[in-house]
């Protein structure tokens, strides 16, 4: 377990950021994979088919990986103030909610799939296999819930090393039974489901049982799963505000994937196709704010708050400086790297990708700000501006596809996202000036 209210914060947030980073690269890797596989070895059909239902499957999924990331705060919190009964605690509330969320979410997800894609005006061509990747990814929502939350619960303490390797070794099954089940089995875009959701289960399953043997913080006993409804409470008032976070945004992806869909299969296949590599591209950036998180909360725990201050003015430096550098990258290069999810030439869409990349990788420096401030927010308790800042995405990712999209056609849909941080970041960095002066003044209160 590392301690992160010790030691130069640059240092501290840098060395604990890298494996975090290397893990949510391999986690990403999913989609990444599943997508260049599809892609590669079925058709631009069934590759439009796994994005024509991006924006459902995040607004489940990135609910419960909102949820989870919340459900952890108070376990760091209680880990930098030295509560380790209290660190048990959380972490078997925690639990019990997490089983009883992925139950809902389940049911949920699997009964109203279909109608929400014809909702969306999914193009007919693609609707059959969108349905069928979703009832099975969504029929295994409990994988995901389950080892984000131990990945998560383990983070919060300082470990980043295991769960990046938990996950190297997830995506490797991935891999191997991606291809086992779509070239020998000839699954379709079912198989890349299921390789999906049993390279996530299998993981999660050895994850747990190397907690039980090796996290002395995390052994947890029946006694332990007494509820607690005062706790039970807490708990969801930090990590139910995150989910819906994710959710709100989520919303907004799918009124923009409604009108995504009318613009045709080659624009749905190169926002697919740009979404997935972009989310490889923004990963620094989400990595030194998810860092952020539990930096702020154990030191908001060890209640040194001139170190938040300082990590905040470090983090913000090292992720503006990367995501330019990404950015720039990703504007000369990009159009190469999504050629490889194609078998075949497919200019049309190369064409769209790119227009989507001028627009996203110019704006990443925007991101990394939003990133930042919004996971520090969250570490210190804050949950009511992040919401807020969902909202804000909302709306313009709305007005985008609804309007935008409308006049501009794909143009309108690739300046979403850019509008969607501007808007976000605006509610976050007002929220944040006041957030440091009662920080300040907090510091002063303890020194006098």
């Amino acid at each position: 377990m590392n301690d992160l209210t010790v030691g130069k914060p640059m240092k501290v947030i840098f060395l604990y950021t890298i494996p975090l980073l290397l893990g949510n690269f391999f986690q990403q890797f999913y989609s990444f994979i599943d997508t260049l596989i599809v892609g590669k070895t079925i058709s631009v059909n069934a590759l439009a088919s796994v994005g024509a239902c991006g924006g459902i499957f995040f607004l489940i999924i990135g609910f419960a990986q909102g949820m989870t990331s919340g459900l952890s705060i108070m376990s760091a919190q209680r880990y930098g103030s030295g509560d380790e009964k209290g660190v048990k605690k959380s972490f078997a509330s925690g639990l019990l909610i997490s089983i009883g969320t992925s139950i809902i979410i389940t049911i949920l997800a699997m009964s109203f799939a279909y109608p929400l894609l014809k909702l969306l005006n999914t193009p007919d061509v693609l609707i059959h296999d969108s349905f069928i990747f979703m009832e099975v990814i969504f029929g295994g929502t409990f994988t995901f819930v389950g080892f984000d939350f131990l990945a998560n619960t383990m983070r919060a303490l300082g470990n980043t090393r295991v769960p990046l390797f938990y996950l190297i070794v997830s995506t490797i099954l991935n891999v191997v039974l991606e291809l086992l089940f779509i070239l020998v089995f000839h699954m379709g875009v079912s198989g890349a489901g299921f390789a999906t959701v049993a390279a996530q289960g299998i993981t999660m399953v050895i994850l747990f049982f190397y907690i039980r043997r090796n996290i002395p913080a995390l052994i947890l006993e029946w006694s332990d799963f007494k509820i607690d409804w005062k706790e039970i409470k807490e708990l969801l008032r930090i990590s139910m505000p995150m989910g819906f976070q994710a959710s709100i945004i989520a919303i907004g992806s799918i009124i923009l994937q409604f009108s995504l869909n009318t613009l045709g299969p080659d624009a749905v296949a190169a926002y697919t196709v740009a979404g997935r590599v972009e989310q490889i591209a923004t990963l620094p950036a989400m990595s030194f704010g998810i860092t952020l998180v539990n930096f702020a909360a154990q030191n908001l725990g060890a209640k040194k708050y001139s170190r938040i201050l300082r990590g905040v003015r470090d983090g913000l430096t090292i992720s503006i400086i990367s995501s330019i550098i990404i950015g720039f990258l990703l504007i000369i290069f990009g159009q190469n790297i999504s050629h490889l999810f194609m078998n075949g030439p497919e200019n049309n869409v190369l064409k769209l990708i790119q227009i989507y990349y001028y627009f996203n990788g110019s704006s990443y420096f925007i991101l990394s700000i939003l990133f930042i401030v919004r996971y520090t927010l969250q570490g210190l308790g804050n949950q009511k501006a992040p919401t807020i800042a969902g909202i804000a995405e909302l709306f313009m990712r709305v007005f985008a596809g609804l309007v935008l999209v409308r006049i501009f056609g794909f143009y309108g849909a690739a300046m979403a996202n850019p509008l969607a941080w501007i808007g976000s970041v605006l509610v976050l960095v007002s929220t944040w000036n006041f957030e440091l002066k009662r920080l300040r003044e907090k510091e002063l209160d303890i020194n006098n």
